[in-house]
């Protein structure tokens, strides 16, 4: 059976780990609603940071439904990203999507940064 649990491992807890994504981001994957910057890691997981912007989100309950949403469907495609730290980053217009569209737009930046990710490793 597949590990789905979200530990703290599968956290970005501080802020050395976001700066070190951000600078030097090795894949990105992005729509017009989120951005997800990712670079290796050299451990057996992937790990997750968030930034949801208060700019972007006013109502805080819906930074934590973008949030809680990111985390959910992490925790069932954090398998195939094996190796990766990965900022979630909110862009404009999230509120008007419904929990269903943004479970499908984190679902397909995922495969997006997976594939990346293997035709890279591929290419090596």
């Amino acid at each position: 059976m597949v590990n789905t649990h979200f530990s703290r491992e599968a956290r970005l807890l501080n802020s050395s780990q976001f700066q070190s994504v951000f600078d030097q981001v090795d894949y990105k994957s992005s729509n017009k609603h989120i951005l997800l910057l990712s670079r290796n890691n050299d451990l057996e997981t992937a790990r997750i940071g968030l930034i949801i912007a208060k700019k972007k989100l006013k109502l805080a309950v819906d930074r934590n439904r973008v949030k809680r949403i990111a985390r959910e469907s992490f925790r069932f495609k954090k398998n195939q990203l094996t190796g990766l730290d990965i900022l979630v980053l909110s862009r404009s217009n999230l509120a008007h999507l419904s929990s269903k569209q943004l479970r499908q737009e984190f679902d397909l930046l995922w495969s997006n940064l997976s594939r990346k990710m293997l035709s890279k490793q591929s290419s090596n």
